[in-house]
This record gives structure tokens, C-alpha cells and sequence, in this order.
């Protein structure tokens, strides 16, 4: 049987991975993940993967040819870069090493690769477009004409309120609509749109949207930088008259809250737009259609009010048909003004943007009362309601969104606070018409519907799921029923919570990212998501929120003005880096970071940490434990700190060891010994501040031993004592019950387990009594809570639809009981550590994990009385292989003695496994 090697080839961009299309040698799979239109980065990286159908196949060299013309890329021509053979395994983070790019322009690229069991054909052609990559190439000139003066593009809109508007302090904002038409001069050869629409847009040629995405561009402090996004619209262009036509909503830069917050909450400004389209024409002369005030707008459009929180009014009757396209008379329209610009520097987007991912249909329709009805979705999800109707002119349709239900059947909307999360649709009496919003989104699985004329029929509703458009690229199924609905309740709230950003929650008037509500999660996460993009993004969200004596926010984009100066939540800066750098390999996530960490880290210490080497210095303590029992919470609200020094300072200790390690790989000799120094003299002040002779840290609380055990501060002598704490501590105290808030739950389940107990942890992640997920579930949540009691506690904090308390959960059914684990000496899946735990009470695991270098499966079953498990480890990575037995006899591997399979080398025998170096390939393992 004939085996082959292939490639799928993709762009990555400062650490951005972007898979163009997969490719083979024999054919094309075109599988567009993020628009590779508008890279402003001088040296893009690139990346392959690489499939083959062999055992233990490594790269060795590659070639990489990069040309402005296909048609050479296809001759094997690259005049733009041609690497010559590299002899290396790279094979992400590949650096763009050819001539200077120029802006808007596209290159065509691809990549042959030699391995040690022979040579690739070519790659398939992928591109990316280079963009607009300084603040002078936002042109400024009129159509035709050259050259481009020299200044930057021109920001319009209108910074004013109308009187439809109503006061700012009622959050009510109508949508701005901007036209222009033009007509080329030539037979066009590109067409690049290149847009910035603030707070958010939608862009129309000739009529039609341009991009199946929503809710862009994505958030930032829009003071620090601002995001732009391009389009190749080329097609959507037509000989004579054109029109560009721009909606823009409210976001994040119209502040959802005005005027009686400004203490807390930042406020930028009326919506505006940049917006240039360069025209390259066949005579290779250029012309740009740019903003400026010979656009026409108005506020006076069918978008009558637009806010995150509130929801979206739509009056069909202020329609303005054909606005969009050529010959529409805007004579009663106004001239576009001039704004000031927002102040922040003007970057590509590198992540993806929002789109509608899903469609759900309704499970019930209920009525309460006159023509009130409430649809039940069966599902918490985040995004908004989709409804046709016909009526007469003038009618309104009105939508209330909610998580849950009152006893009585009525809509429970305590826990939104004030968000009003409604929507109003006012008919225009025409025959069929449909709705959704654009500049909103909500959090429900219950809508009510009032005034709807007709009957309310299911096929009329439909929900749509919106989150950032990024990969689900794991996998997960055990023979629990209880840890799979577990796995899916985090899938479903894990994704609606990218929404450029990853925000705490999506129904109430919060909808922040909360630098606390990830951590450790974000492994998690990552095993699950291609998420690697919208994590570096918020990396730099962190490092432009530093003030300058180095403190950092709660809160990143810093929306609300959160500094409290606390280990926990600015700290989660370091986490993120290290996921990004063990998940993916990125190196620069810790080259950029470093220094960020290193001043907040000298800030921190200079201000709160005392002589003794305390860092006397935490704001939330272990947010969110859990009450005693489910009665003791009633009521009774979570918004409560209880601020432990113990934490902060066990946390403090922590950096320093990953500081060390990052001083170290940089070479940063002086850094390496500032922190190691720091680090014991911290460890053993935690030791005599906080150890007691009993056997156990500070009061003896869960989270309180678990901080020590797993950063290793714990003398060899005292060790099992405190663990043993834990173990009383939850089989005792707790009755098989974990008691850990936002910080203990990020290192539960890896704790147990490192120290042998994951029957434990198993316990813990299926109890189904309160304290638990499981407890969730029962009582109806198809998403992860906000907090534990969230059945009984006070609604002014209580989501339903939460992160923070998957804690290392996700992480563990990976890592530990997958066995799935990316080696800390060499990351991003290219040495794998699998080591899972084959623990009593579960017969069998699938995982799959579709890692940066490919596709990685583990799959374990008990069968009369052995364990199968198979494996796949993608080409050009290895594995470390655990097996838990004792005897090299008592291994096979496809039916036959492992110690008879030549790729298998037998490593060492480690507490009791046996410990094998497997390369790539597929694998049956039988023990």
C-alpha cells in the first residue's frame, strides 16, 4: 500500500496562527479560518502542518517561495523570498525573511519539505494580504488623483446627539448611516476596503454586506489603539457608479452607562468611521475613495436606539431602501462631519471576528398572559433571537431576553441589574418581514414575546449563537454521562464569552474582561478552542492598560477604571503567557510579556510586601467559595471580599519561579538570580507565617494547603501531613465536596492527582449534590454557574452563565484523564507527555486535540480485564508514553511485545510506569 506525506500550509502572524486552507499533494481543501486580508506586520510568520501516512516522520529541511505572481509561485518562482533549503523541523513560527512588503499588497506563498522518510511535493498556494501598516498609509486623496498626499485618512460622523435620542443618561443612541458613490477611472486589477468603524459597523457595496461577520471590529481602549479590518471586494465592484454605504452602532465606544459612573467607567466618544477602499487599476495607476465630508449621513434611519446592555430599537418604517446602492437621493441627508480621531494607534486585527455560529430552534412556546408568550431555547447561549412576522404598519413586537424563569412562569430578570436586555421591533406593514438585531447581543435561553400579531409559532423564531469565529479543536467522552453534559455546560459558556475578548458574563450590565474569571482556565480552554489568537490580544490589552510605576488593572481592556493592586487578578498576565507558550509554542507571547511582568512585579513588591517578605496585599481573597451549606447562601449576595495575604503572597512565590525560568530562556543571568534569591526568601517566610505544627497552612482552609502543595513551598518533611489536610478536608469536613472559590478551584484537580489521589478528583467532578457541577446540572443549568449556590443566593450577582468556576477542570480531563499534555521542555505538542489515569470508576475516554503541529487522540477502554488505548501523535512530534505496569511482558503494541516494535524506545521505569519515547504515528496500546 503506497504512503504519502502532505502539508496544510497557514499564515501565522506574530504568533497568530491562521490556517488558509488544507492542502494536500493531490488535491485542495479550501478551509478559510481568519480573513488573511489587511497584515500589517513587516515579518509575518508562517506555518505548516504536516500529514503522513508514516510512522515517525521528522522534517528536516524546508523551502519556503514567496511571490507577488501566482503565476511564478506556480513556475517555482520566488522573487519576493526564496529561503533556499533550511535545514530545520521547524515548522511554526517560521519568520518571513525576504524582501521589504509593500502595503496593500497580496503575496502568494508555499513550502516543500524534506523528511527523514523522503520528500514533499509542493504545497497548494496559500496568500496573505499586506495591509496598511503605518498612520500616513490611511490616504487622504481624491479619486484619480496622484500622487497621495501626504497625510493620514480623515475620521467622520457626528458628534452630537439628535432629538430622537432622547438625554444621555438614558443610553439611547440612534445607529449613523454614511453613503458615497464613485465611479473608477479604469479596468480594475485589486480592490482593497480597508475600514475602522467605531464602536461597531456594517460595511455595503452596491447593496450587499460586505463579510459574514457581526459585532466588529473587535473591543479595545480605543485611547491605546483601535482595530481595522480589510476586505477584498474586487467582485463586489461594478463599471460606472458604485456606492459604499456604512452603518455604524454604538459598542463600546458610546459607553453603554453615561454620566453617573465616570469615576468607574471610561467614555470615548460618538460613534465615527475611517474608511479608505484602494483602487489598483490594470494601467497600474492607484486612487483611493476615503472619508471625508463629501460623504452624506444621517441618524434618522430605521436604528433608532443601540445599546449592549439595553438591547436594539428598529422602526421598519424609517426604512430608507436602496440607501445603500447607487442613484438613492440623499438630498435631505447631511454632509458628514469631521471628528476627532480616537487617539489610539491604528493595527490590523489579527483575531477573529464575531459571527453567528449556530442556529437553535425553539423546544416550547408558553403563553402567560393576553399576548404575552415566552419561548423556551432549551439552551443558555449568548447572541439574540431571529423572528419573521407579518402585520399592519405601526405594530411593535417586543422581546425580553433571560436565563431563567420565576416559579410562576414569568421571565426572572433580577440578576440582569439594570440592563434593560430587550428588543423592539416596530413593523412597516409590507407583506413578510424578518428582524435581528445588529448592534447587540444577549445572554437568554428564555425570550418573552408581546404584541407579536398572529400566532406565535415555533418556525417563526429561531436563535442564532454568536461568538468569536474561532475553531472547536477538541474533543471529549468518557463512560460518565455526568463528566460529558459537564463538558459540554463549559463548551457552550466558554464560547459565548469570546466576544473579542473574554468577558466574566452576557446577560447583565457587566459583560467585562476580568483578567480573575480565567488563569488556569485558559489551558482548558485551549484544548478545546483555537483560542490562542483572542488570548494574545488580551495580553496586549494588559500591557497597554500598565500605568507608568507599573501597576495593572483588574480589568483588561480597562473599561472600568479597576486597580486594585492584588496578585491574583493582574497576575493572570504570567498564566496566559505560559499557556500561550506551553499550548502553542509562541515564544514572543513571552518575549513581550516578560518586561510587563517584571514591573508590575518590582511595583508589587516595593509597595505591599513587608520586611519579612509578606506580600501583605490581596483584594478578593478565594472569591466566591462556596457557603457553608445551600440554605446558609440564601439570599445572601457573593459580592464580598475577604482579602488573604496568605494568597497573594503564596502567588508571589509562584512568579518568581516562572520568572526565573523565562529570565533563564531569554538569558537574562542577573534576573534568573534576583528571582530564584526572592523566591526562597518568600518561601520561607510563607513557611514560618503560615504553617502550623497541626499539619496544615493558615486556618486550614482547602485553598489555603492546595496553593502550597502545588507550587512545591512545602518542605519534603511536611508534605504528606498537608496533604492529607486536604484529603480530610474534603472526605470529612466536606463529605466528598470541594469548598474552593475563583483561586483554589484553578488548582484542585491536578493537586489530587499529582499527589496520587485521583480517585478524589473523580469523586469531586461527579457528586452531584451541592457544592458541585454536577450540582448545577441537576438543578437545570446548561452552562457553568457564577456561583456555587447560584440556585439560592441574592441575584444582584448571580450569572447563570459563567467561567470562573471550571477552575483547572477542563484541564484535567485533558491532561490527566486523557493524558494529554504539551512537555515543558519542549512545547507546543512537539514532545507530548501521556500519562493518563486509568482510575476506577470509568471504563473508557476519547480525547482528541488538534494542537499547532496536528492531530493528537488518546482513547482508553477496559476490556476483560486490560486496558486498550490507542494513540495518535502527529508527524514531526514525539511522545513520552506512561504505562502503569511493571514488566515489559506485560506491554503490547498492535498485537505484538512492544520490546519488539523498532520506533518504541524504552525509556526508564518512573514510581511504578513504565516509560516509553513513541513517535509519530498511530498506535494500539495493550497492558
Amino acid at each position: 500500500m503506497r504512503k504519502s506525506i502532505s502539508i496544510t500550509i497557514s499564515v501565522l502572524l506574530v504568533g497568530f496562527r491562521f490556517a488558509f486552507g488544507q492542502i494536500s499533494v493531490s488535491n485542495l481543501r479550501c478551509e478559510l479560518l481568519v480573513n488573511p486580508i489587511g497584515v500589517d506586520k513587516e515579518y509575518p510568520n508562517l506555518s505548516w502542518e504536516i500529514k503522513s501516512s508514516y510512522r515517525n516522520t521528522q522534517q528536516t529541511t524546508y523551502r519556503i517561495l514567496v511571490s507577488e505572481s501566482k503565476n511564478n509561485l506556480m513556475a517555482d518562482k520566488g522573487e519576493i523570498w526564496d529561503s533556499g533549503k533550511i535545514a530545520s523541523d521547524s515548522t511554526v513560527f517560521v519568520s518571513y525573511k525576504g524582501n521589504k512588503l509593500k502595503k496593500d499588497t497580496r503575496y502568494y506563498w508555499k513550502v516543500k519539505i524534506w523528511t527523514n522518510k523522503g520528500e514533499s511535493s509542493w504545497s497548494e498556494t496559500a496568500y496573505w494580504h499586506q495591509g496598511l501598516m503605518n498612520y500616513k498609509d490611511w490616504a487622504a486623496t481624491q479619486v484619480g488623483e496622484m500622487p497621495f498626499k501626504d497625510w493620514g485618512g480623515r475620521w467622520i460622523g457626528f458628534d452630537r446627539m439628535f432629538p430622537w435620542d432622547g438625554n444621555q443618561s438614558e443610553n439611547r443612541l440612534s445607529a449613523r448611516y454614511f453613503r458615497k458613490e464613485f465611479k473608477p477611472s479604469g479596468k480594475i486589477k485589486s480592490a482593497t476596503a480597508y475600514i475602522i468603524g467605531l464602536g461597531l459597523y456594517e460595511l455595503y457595496i452596491n447593496g450587499e454586506k460586505i463579510g459574514n461577520h457581526v459585532l466588529a471590529p473587535i473591543p479595545t481602549d480605543y485611547t491605546k489603539n483601535v482595530k481595522y479590518n480589510a476586505f477584498d471586494v474586487k467582485d463586489k465592484l461594478k463599471e460606472g457608479a458604485n456606492a459604499i454605504g456604512v452603518v455604524l452602532g454604538n459598542g463600546r465606544y458610546y459607553t453603554m452607562r453615561q454620566l453617573h459612573q465616570e469615576y468607574k467607567i471610561k467614555t470615548f466618544g460618538f460613534p465615527k468611521l475611517l474608511f479608505n477602499l484602494i483602487l489598483k487599476y490594470e494601467d497600474g495607476t492607484e486612487a483611493v475613495v476615503f472619508s471625508d465630508d463629501s460623504w452624506k449621513g444621517t441618524a434618522d434611519g430605521p436604528i433608532r436606539s443601540n445599546n449592549e446592555y439595553d438591547g436594539e430599537i428598529y422602526d421598519a418604517t424609517k426604512e430608507m431602501p436602496g440607501w445603500n446602492k447607487t442613484g438613492f437621493d440623499d438630498s435631505k441627508w447631511l454632509k458628514a462631519e469631521f471628528v476627532q480621531e480616537p487617539g489610539g494607534n491604528y493595527e490590523a486585527q489579527l483575531s477573529e471576528n464575531m459571527k453567528v455560529m449556530d442556529s437553535i430552534a425553539p423546544v416550547s412556546i408558553s403563553k402567560i398572559s393576553g399576548d404575552r408568550y415566552i419561548i423556551d431555547f432549551g439552551q443558555n447561549l449568548t447572541g439574540w433571537v431571529k423572528f419573521s412576522v407579518q402585520g399592519k404598519k405601526g405594530e411593535q413586537i417586543k422581546l425580553r431576553y433571560a436565563e431563567s424563569l420565576e416559579s410562576n412562569g414569568e421571565l426572572s430578570v433580577a440578576n440582569l441589574r439594570d440592563a434593560k436586555a430587550q428588543a423592539l421591533y416596530i413593523l412597516k406593514g409590507s407583506g413578510k418581514e424578518s428582524w435581528k438585531p445588529s448592534f447587540t447581543y444577549y445572554g437568554f435561553r428564555y425570550v418573552e414575546v408581546s404584541g407579536y400579531p398572529g400566532k406565535v409559532a415555533k418556525e417563526n423564531f429561531v436563535a442564532k449563537m454568536v461568538y468569536d469565529d474561532i475553531r472547536t479543536v477538541g474533543s471529549f467522552e468518557s463512560s460518565n454521562a455526568l463528566l460529558n453534559q459537564i463538558y459540554k455546560n463549559v463548551w457552550w459558556g466558554t464560547a459565548g464569552n469570546y466576544k473579542g475578548m473574554p468577558v466574566d458574563c452576557p446577560q447583565r450590565n457587566e459583560r467585562q474582561p476580568w483578567l480573575g474569571d480565567r488563569g488556569i482556565g485558559t489551558i482548558g480552554e485551549n484544548f478545546m478552542f483555537d483560542n490562542a489568537r483572542i488570548y494574545k490580544k488580551l495580553l496586549n490589552d494588559i500591557k497597554l492598560a500598565q500605568k507608568t510605576d507599573g501597576s495593572l488593572p483588574d480589568v483588561a481592556p480597562d473599561f472600568w477604571r479597576y486597580y486594585s493592586d492584588n496578585m491574583t487578578w493582574p497576575g493572570v498576565m504570567l498564566l496566559i503567557t505560559d499557556m500561550l507558550y506551553q499550548q502553542t509554542g509562541d515564544f514572543s507571547a513571552v518575549e513581550e510579556t516578560y518586561p510587563v511582568m517584571h514591573k508590575w512585579l518590582r511595583y508589587m513588591k516595593d509597595r505591599f510586601m513587608t520586611a519579612d517578605h509578606i506580600l501583605n496585599k490581596d483584594s478578593y481573597g478565594d472569591w466566591c467559595a462556596p457557603p457553608v451549606t445551600i440554605e446558609a447562601g440564601r439570599g445572601i449576595s457573593a459580592n464580598q471580599k475577604f482579602p488573604s495575604p496568605l494568597i497573594s503572597t503564596a502567588y508571589y512565590y509562584h512568579f518568581t519561579n516562572m520568572m526565573a525560568n523565562y529570565a533563564s530562556l531569554q538569558g537574562k543571568g542577573e534576573d534568573v538570580l534576583y528571582y530564584k534569591d526572592l523566591g526562597e526568601k518568600i518561601k520561607e517566610a510563607f513557611n514560618k507565617a503560615y504553617y502550623k505544627e497541626e499539619g496544615f497552612y493558615g486556618n486550614g482552609e482547602l485553598t489555603d494547603n492546595l496553593l502550597p502543595l502545588y507550587f512545591e513551598m512545602v518542605s519534603e518533611k511536611n508534605s504528606n501531613q498537608v496533604f492529607n489536610c486536604v484529603i480530610n478536608t474534603i472526605e470529612v469536613k466536606n463529605k466528598g465536596h470541594l469548598s474552593t472559590g475563583v483561586i483554589g478551584t484553578q488548582w484542585l484537580m491536578r493537586t489530587l492527582t499529582k499527589y496520587g489521589r485521583a480517585d478524589i478528583a473523580l469523586k469531586i467532578a461527579t457528586q452531584k449534590t451541592y457544592p458541585s457541577w454536577g450540582y448545577m446540572l441537576e438543578n437545570g443549568a446548561t452552562t457553568i454557574w457564577e456561583l456555587w449556590n447560584g440556585n439560592t443566593a441574592a441575584p444582584d450577582m448571580n450569572s447563570q452563565n459563567h467561567v470562573m468556576m471550571v477552575g483547572d477542570l477542563m484541564v484535567w480531563y485533558y491532561e490527566c484523564l486523557a493524558g494529554i499534555q504539551s512537555s515543558a521542555t519542549d512545547p507546543g505538542f512537539r514532545k507530548i507527555t501521556m500519562s493518563p489515569e486509568f482510575v476506577t470508576g470509568l471504563d473508557f475516554v476519547k480525547a482528541s486535540h488538534h494542537a499547532v503541529t496536528g492531530l493528537i487522540k488518546s482513547e482508553w477502554k477496559r476490556e476483560k480485564g486490560k486496558i486498550h488505548w490507542m494513540v495518535s501523535i502527529p508527524a514531526n512530534s514525539s511522545a513520552e508514553i506512561y504505562i502503569p505496569t511493571s514488566s515489559l511482558k506485560d506491554v503490547e503494541e498492535s498485537g505484538k511485545s512492544i520490546s519488539t516494535i523498532k520506533e518504541i524506545e524504552y525509556l526508564r521505569n518512573a514510581n511504578g510506569k513504565l516509560v516509553f519515547k513513541v513517535p509519530s504515528g498511530d498506535y494500539v496500546f495493550k497492558f
